[in-house]
């Protein structure tokens, strides 16, 4: 409850500054003046980080979503138009809730799928963060690397370290083994899930730095600082509804020691936040009426 109190919080005070300063129309200004090559350069760049978020599902579930690519594109398409749209994160439980109902996937295994999805993110973010943000010294990026690569390394290994699949604990202990289990079976390749992870940052990254240059009328190196501020921003627990407030603040604190005015950063990075989820929105509708379902709800489907 404090949470959302803070989520909603924060999004009023955009929302507030916004009115006050009268900077939605230099929002819109910024989106309408946006060069059509750029624009469509970014929007290209999204649509791919979607098909390699669907891919990385579909290997990780390949016994069971063997030859139904599409379905699992459809789900993820879905469920990243959820996160985008839906307050206080509620959008992450899309991807479980559907994987159980078009493929049968155990709600337990989907959850924790998600999140060593979520955690493998982290881990990319955080690691690009050591060599983007300015003035930091050289030591420090070496450690703050270090730190995490070994945390990406430990989670699996600590995961895979009792491979027992029928824990004879009961209560919490059960849950908790159980748990462990089903975040072994996910990270069991976890060099491919790294390399599909990989490219999707490196894809969705580059694309929202053409973008935020194309707004900020600047150079997409200049601009890959504020788009990581944004995306660490998404990292911290309290988010403001739909990202919005957490995500404008975390490209303008990127982008101040670059020189950039916090108002005009502020703008760009509204404008940019916007063009994201109506480009999640447009994939995610569009994926769910064009794209096929999974075997588990035509079978469901058949039998009614």
């Amino acid at each position: 409850m404090i949470k959302r109190a803070f989520a909603l919080l924060i999004s009023l005070a955009l929302l507030v500054w916004l009115a006050h300063s009268g900077d939605w129309r230099g929002t819109g200004a910024r989106l309408i003046a946006l060069p059509p090559t750029p624009l469509l350069f970014a929007l290209l760049g999204l649509f791919i980080s979607y098909i390699l978020r669907a891919a990385r599902i579909y290997d990780e579930f390949r016994n069971i979503t063997g030859g139904h690519f599409w379905a699992v594109a459809r789900i993820t398409t879905a469920h990243n138009a959820a996160i985008n749209v839906l307050p206080f994160r509620s959008g992450e439980f899309a991807l479980p809730i559907l994987l159980q109902r078009e493929f049968g996937v155990p709600m337990g295994r989907a959850m924790v799928s998600l999140l060593w999805l979520r955690m493998q993110d982290a881990f990319v973010v955080l690691f690009l963060a050591a060599w983007v943000w300015p003035n930091l010294p050289l030591w420090f990026r070496l450690a703050w690397s270090l730190a995490v690569l070994l945390g990406a390394w430990a989670v699996p290994a600590w995961a895979r370290s009792h491979p027992d699949t029928h824990p004879a604990t009961q209560g919490w202990r059960n849950k908790f083994a159980r748990a462990r289990v089903a975040l072994a079976h996910s990270t069991r390749g976890a060099w491919r899930s790294w390399g599909w992870t990989l490219a999707n940052w490196s894809v969705k990254l580059s694309a929202q730095a053409i973008l935020l240059a194309a707004l900020l009328g600047s150079t997409p190196e200049l601009s890959a600082a504020g788009v990581l501020g944004g995306e660490l921003a998404a990292i911290l627990p309290v988010q403001g509804v739909a990202g919005f407030g957490t995500y404008e603040a975390g490209v303008a604190a990127a982008l101040q020691p670059h020189g950039f005015v916090l108002s005009v950063s502020l703008q760009a990075a509204l404008a940019l936040h916007l063009v994201i989820i109506a480009s999640a929105v447009i994939a995610g509708a569009a994926g769910f009426v064009l794209l096929p379902v999974g075997p588990a709800s035509s079978k469901s489907g058949q039998e009614t």
